[in-house]
């Protein structure tokens, strides 16, 4: 019966983290990948919750194994992806007021910095908003930089699908 747990806990976390991973690469635009990943995935599963329904005895423990290697599955995919697939996002940025150092350091730095004027409605004041189109390794520097600039800097970042043209860091 262990044995049989063990089996199906590994086998969970397999086709689990598969799934995870075929999502994102599914909504990163890509084709071949999730399509590949799909089949052995559903496999895996098939396998597992054939094995899983046809046990006989204590059922109880087989439940937790596959409930425990789907909830680990979904843990270690998330890790994965965030580890193995990279991507883009347009970090934009709206300052208090004096921009010109921060763009000077981001350009020493080698981001492309746009810059968008903005109203504000509330107050009818005038803005400007940064606009920064970043890899996703190197977000937590480009957002440490920003902060330290102006730690009440507001930032909204976006996971960006595609890019075409234009520099990305």
């Amino acid at each position: 019966m262990l044995l049989e747990c063990l089996k199906i806990f590994a086998a969970r976390i397999i086709d689990v983290t598969l799934g995870t991973l075929r999502t994102v690469f599914f909504v990163k635009g890509k084709t071949i990948e999730p399509f590949i990943i799909a089949f052995f995935e559903v496999l895996i599963w098939y396998l597992v919750a054939k094995e899983a329904l046809n046990t006989v005895g204590n059922t109880f423990y087989i439940a937790v194994s596959y409930a425990g290697g789907y909830a680990t599955g979904t843990f270690i995919g998330s890790y994965l992806s965030k580890k193995l697939i990279k991507g883009e996002v347009g970090v934009q940025v709206i300052l208090e007021e004096g921009y010109d150092k921060l763009i000077n350091k981001l350009h020493k730095k080698g981001y492309g910095v746009s810059i968008i004027e903005l109203k504000n409605d509330y107050d009818g004041k005038y803005k400007d908003m940064l606009f920064i189109e970043v890899s996703t390794k190197n977000l937590k520097e480009l957002t440490n930089m920003i902060k330290a600039y102006d730690k009440d800097a507001f930032m909204v970042v976006n996971e960006t699908k595609l890019v075409h043209n234009g520099f990305v860091k």
